[in-house]
């Protein structure tokens, strides 16, 4: 987990994460993507604010871009006049085979496009990782709880055996 250092910013690991993501979708593939910010939002980035719990992407209008629609961004808090809307769109940059390839299965397959996590690389750029999935139902949440369960039990029994 990301912690925050002495000046309030976060260092290493994720800024935002969706746990909820590889539970309601069956993620087949996972894409590392670039998304277009502006300067109060990387600053609440770096301060650890950010929410994609219920963000989703996809296309907008008959373009070929994709865009991360529902993302939580909060104000920067300074005395600045110019801030940024909150839950705007916000594209996302991939190479355009790539950003073909997963507009066709949207379209075809009826698959999802969920962002997993939300972080900064090495180089300090905000990277936002997708997961492409369908969803899953409800018998196919319920399994994947009872082997969670079954590897946590599995675990504590070969702890205890020694």
């Amino acid at each position: 987990m990301s912690k925050p250092s002495g000046n309030g910013l976060i260092s290493k690991g994720p800024v935002a994460q969706n746990r909820r993501a590889r539970f309601d979708y069956a993620i087949s593939d996972t894409f590392e993507v670039g998304i277009v910010l502006t300067g109060t939002e990387v600053k609440s980035l770096r301060h650890g604010h950010c929410n994609i719990t219920e963000a989703y992407a996809g296309r907008m209008g008959d373009g070929i871009d994709v865009w991360l629609y529902n993302a939580y961004i909060p104000e920067y808090q300074s005395k600045s006049p110019f801030s940024h809307e909150t839950r705007r769109p916000r594209k996302l940059l991939l190479h355009r085979k790539e950003a073909r390839r997963l507009l066709a299965a949207l379209a075809r397959q009826g698959m999802s496009l969920v962002p997993m996590s939300l972080y900064f690389n090495d180089r300090g750029i905000a990277k936002l990782q997708l997961g492409l999935g369908s969803g899953k139902k409800k018998g196919d949440k319920r399994e994947t709880v009872k082997e969670r369960d079954w590897n946590r039990q599995k675990q504590r029994l070969m702890r205890d055996k020694g």
